[in-house]
């Protein structure tokens, strides 16, 4: 079984006092930090860019996996790079060379990942698959642009498909993810959760971080 990990949305975080809440995260046993980075363009909201991303790598020694959820990615690659990005994903849906612009995240010392929408199929990822040039796919359980909003059923068919042809793929799940719809994803075959909102509003981020880690483990031991 891969290793299960939790990795808090900051975007679910007190903006007021991001560091804080990053701090929050590490002392609660997370095991990477999740930054969603919005461009109001390529979803409907704006949200941090590479100078929060600097700010955590400063404050944390967690890995920061970085969500670009912009139009044109390539653009904006080096910058997050340079502020500690430790996997930089795109959008195969975004406007860009998918498979140059994850190259170049790769030669930046990053590792490259790639992201889905719900709509759309998961075959449009598998010939930059087969082409070795991504570690970590995220399938979006919400449709992007704003935390808090509720898991769409049906997204582990991607995941299981992902699996089954990749098994030692990393395969992230982003969106609406708790102590409920944890389970039928694990199942499936994630083994990377973002969680925001049932993280940072929970009474204890720590029994919350642990029991979504206990859950998830224990759907994808049984589903094995």
């Amino acid at each position: 079984m891969p290793k299960i990990e939790i990795m808090p949305s900051i975007l679910a975080a007190d903006m007021g006092n991001l560091e804080a809440g990053i701090r929050l995260c590490e002392k609660s046993g997370a095991d990477q930090i999740h930054v969603d980075v919005m461009d109001g363009v390529f979803v409907p909201n704006i949200s941090m860019g590479p100078a929060v991303a600097a700010m955590a790598d400063r404050v944390t020694d967690l890995p920061l996996d970085v969500h670009l959820m912009l139009l044109h990615p390539q653009n904006h690659i080096e910058a997050f790079a340079k502020a500690g990005s430790d996997t930089i994903l795109i959008h195969i849906e975004a406007e860009c060379d998918v498979e140059d612009t994850l190259k170049k995240i790769r030669d930046l010392g990053c590792r490259p990942g790639i992201t889905v929408n719900p709509p759309t199929p998961v075959d449009s990822i598998f010939q930059t698959l087969e082409k070795g040039l991504v570690e970590e796919v995220l399938i979006m359980s919400v449709n992007p642009g704003f935390g808090g909003q509720g898991y769409i059923a049906g997204v582990e068919s991607k995941v299981a498909e992902i699996r089954r042809r990749y098994p030692d793929m990393l395969i992230s799940i982003d969106g609406g993810i708790g102590a409920e719809t944890i389970k039928p994803a694990a199942a499936h075959g994630a083994n990377l959760f973002v969680a925001g909102t049932s993280l940072f509003k929970a009474p204890d981020m720590g029994k919350a971080v642990s029991d979504l880690r206990a859950s998830a483990e224990t759907a994808y031991c049984t589903a094995l």
